[in-house]
């Protein structure tokens, strides 16, 4: 006997560059902390470059600019202090990207469901979609300490479809980068990229299944991958 499939298909965002551009505030809150340290600001665009991997990346990033290198037990401290800074700003500059409620709305209207799988930290994932007023659109929101596998781990974004009661069979994910597109692939499930995100080189480049440069193009390409699981 063939077994039931979920009622409702589930996308499952990324949320740094995919959902909202939040390199205003990552960049503003590394350059507090190497101020404070007593090492140069690094200007935007730079700075820019340097988002993508994780705020502890960020911040190992920001280090080597300023040819700086802390040990683990100095980095976890700088890392705790730049959670605390960060959450405390969490949405000064942090912007939904254009498009973004619209796409929600009208998934939601067809019978969909959402989720967020993202290396942010789980806190500040939710303190920041609370902010942007969309917390509540998501059946899950994990983060890279809500399991104990994260990205590029397939079973981050698994364990993530499970948590918003969906099934991988009726799920495609929504990223920005390479990490998500490995991601998605090593859990054997359809991703769609935006090509506005952080990542190091063209999206295009990891072979996502589909490439969008903006949230209203989603709506045909998810049509396009999700034609073997219609909402009835």
């Amino acid at each position: 006997m063939t077994t039931p499939l979920s009622p409702r298909p589930l996308l499952v965002f990324d949320l740094d560059g995919t959902l909202a551009d939040t390199a205003g505030d990552l960049v503003s809150t590394l350059n507090a902390l190497l101020t404070r340290e007593g090492l140069a600001a690094i200007p935007f665009q730079d700075a820019r470059a340097m988002v993508g991997a994780g705020a502890k990346a960020l911040l190992q990033r920001g280090l080597k600019a300023n040819d700086v290198e802390a040990d683990e037990a100095r980095l976890d401290q700088l890392f705790t202090d730049f959670l605390k800074h960060y959450e405390e700003h969490i949405a000064d500059e942090s912007v939904l990207y254009p498009g973004v409620t619209a796409a929600l709305e009208r998934f939601k209207t067809a019978g969909w469901s959402f989720a967020v799988c993202t290396n942010k930290i789980e806190y500040p994932s939710v303190l920041l979609l609370t902010a942007l007023g969309i917390a509540g659109r998501f059946e899950a929101i994990c983060g890279k300490d809500t399991f104990s596998v994260s990205k590029p781990d397939g079973d981050a974004l698994l364990k993530t479809i499970a948590k918003a009661g969906g099934d991988p069979r009726r799920a495609i994910m929504v990223g920005d980068s390479k990490t998500d597109i490995e991601t998605a692939k090593n859990a054997s499930v359809p991703v769609v990229a935006v090509n506005f995100g952080y990542t190091d080189l063209p999206v295009e480049t990891y072979e996502p299944d589909r490439v969008i440069g903006h949230f209203d193009e989603l709506w045909d390409a998810v049509e396009s991958l999700s034609a073997v699981f219609r909402v009835a």
